[in-house]
């Protein structure tokens, strides 16, 4: 089988869609070279992917692989890169903590600190739609969620960064390591000063019988809601919003019919969402996929932008339709490991979405703004800058 080469590619970072449609074209499944790995099978196709998210043969805990990064074994403690029955054990004392009642507690603080970062943006003409609402508004909430004080949010989204989306500089610096010091210490203060916040209520957490949380797995699960609790729906906003302004009929539908919002965002998470690929799996014994057969140990990565554009499940896959009827896009993954934090991503960006249309009658994208910087890797999809005006 032919391997794809994915490095030093910027067609493909930029717009990878083409190339997913050829390689479904020839099967579901494909060896790729990455920045990361030197082979790393890719699935494709939406049955396949869907399936082997929920697939007890691929695994997520590279301990048992003997392909373990010590600088990242602190961090790596957390719900996503364990598997049964330990990523079970901690999602269940996450859940009693992490609550619809307690994410929808947060709707009128969603909306008013929206309210703030429009009313910043409306001060100028122009705006980085990034650094005005897209990063800011997930930023303050998650931390506020989780008591973070106010850290330096520039410095904390460079060493986020420096691990979701690292350029080659960045993976030397050991921004995991970094990532690591500062929640260890965050903790302490926590169990020193408790207060009335997610980290705070996760340190005391028990189940009903007394198991608790360990300081590993404290700072793993810190990682983990901080960061994710950003990373993503920073792509969100920013992905979506460029998807309105590419389709000037679909933004001028939902500017005309606003209660399309919810669905918009489900088409949103569908056609461009904020992660291209679910984290690496690997296989624990060899998995047959269509005529492919994916050797022992090796590791998987499941296209998630590819498997929501496969024409087999969603009809004229490549439009842009917020009127499309939900399909069970893999937007937030699938199985034992879909994202938890879905409800507060999707009330955020309904929230920042509908509010930015309803502000900004005439905003589109500013002629002045270069071409886009794209987040380098696999794993997140999006820009680091959206430059707007109005």
């Amino acid at each position: 089988m032919a391997v794809l080469d994915l490095r030093n590619l910027p067609e493909f970072t930029a717009d990878p869609y083409p190339y997913y449609a050829k390689l479904r074209a020839e099967g579901p499944v494909h060896i790729v070279r990455t920045e990361d790995m030197e082979r790393i099978w890719l699935i494709v196709g939406y049955e396949e992917g869907r399936a082997a998210l929920a697939d007890q043969r691929f695994g997520k805990d590279w301990r048992t692989t003997g392909r373990w990064e010590a600088s990242e074994a602190l961090l790596s403690a957390n719900m996503l890169e364990l598997d049964a029955p330990h990523h079970t054990r901690l999602r269940r004392l996450v859940v009693r903590e992490f609550t619809a009642r307690r994410i929808e507690a947060l709707r009128p603080r969603v909306t008013e600190v929206t309210g703030q970062l429009l009313d910043a943006m409306e001060a100028r003409g122009s705006a980085d739609l990034v650094d005005a609402l897209a990063f800011p508004l997930p930023m303050t909430v998650i931390c506020e969620l989780l008591g973070v004080p106010d850290i330096d949010r520039d410095a904390f989204r460079t060493l986020s960064n420096g691990i979701v989306t690292p350029t080659r500089e960045q993976r030397d610096a050991d921004p995991a390591g970094a990532m690591s010091d500062y929640l260890v210490e965050l903790i302490a203060g926590k169990r020193r000063s408790p207060g009335d916040d997610l980290l705070s209520a996760l340190i005391h957490a028990a189940d009903e019988d007394g198991d608790r949380l360990s300081s590993a797995e404290l700072v793993g699960m810190a990682f983990l809601l901080l960061v994710a609790g950003h990373e993503t729906t920073v792509n969100l906003i920013a992905n979506g919003v460029r998807a309105l302004l590419d389709h000037p009929s679909q933004l001028a539908l939902l500017r005309a019919e606003p209660e399309l919002i919810d669905g918009a965002v489900e088409e949103m998470l569908r056609y461009d969402g904020p992660v291209e690929t679910a984290t690496f799996r690997f296989a624990r014994e060899d998995v047959r996929i269509g005529s492919t057969v994916i050797p022992r140990d090796e590791a998987v990565l499941v296209a998630l932008a590819s498997a929501d554009r496969d024409p087999a499940r969603f009809p004229d896959a490549d439009a842009f339709d917020i009127r499309r009827e939900p399909q069970g896009h893999l937007g937030f993954g699938h199985g034992a490991h879909y994202c938890l934090g879905a409800p507060l991503a999707r009330m955020e960006a309904r929230i920042a979405v509908a509010a930015l249309l309803e502000r900004f009658p005439g905003l589109a994208r500013d002629p002045s703004g270069g071409e886009p910087d794209w987040l380098p890797g696999l794993l997140m999809r999006g820009v680091r800058t959206l430059p707007v005006c109005w």
